[in-house]
């Protein structure tokens, strides 16, 4: 009779080891496998500095995976496999992060950039400096 926990094994997978894209979802690097997938297509990943194939690639503890999430580069090194997507306390655990920029966020348009609208407090500046010029 199977065991229930038998049903998350991934099939031809070496113990210790884990399919990239479901390690992505289990990190919570991605939102879901479907997205960490696209992610290993787009050409996002790098493992050991070498470019994803596929997402079914295998990842190691001790491997470091670069990846590039919204324009934001992350180095994070696995630390071991996971079991479920469980909180992000214990997918933390998952990776130690080696890149300074890690976890900073992508940087905010500067006022007056193409494509940025200025907000409240910008335009009545702009009405006010438009009224002692006209």
């Amino acid at each position: 009779m199977p065991r229930e926990h038998d049903r998350d094994l991934d099939v031809g997978v070496p113990a210790g080891t884990q399919r990239l894209d479901k390690w992505l979802w289990f990190a919570r690097i991605a939102k879901s496998r479907t997205l960490a997938a696209q992610l290993v297509q787009d050409g996002k990943v790098r493992i050991n500095r070498i470019k994803a194939a596929k997402p079914a690639q295998v990842v190691r503890p001790d491997d470091v995976l670069t990846i590039v999430v919204r324009g934001n580069i992350q180095v994070l090194k696995v630390l071991a496999p996971g079991y479920r997507r469980g909180p992000p306390a214990e997918a933390r655990r998952l990776y130690e992060v080696l890149s300074a920029s890690a976890g900073a966020a992508p940087a905010e348009p500067a006022v007056g950039h193409p494509g940025s609208r200025p907000d409240k407090h910008e335009r009545r500046l702009i009405q006010r400096i438009s009224k002692h010029d006209g």
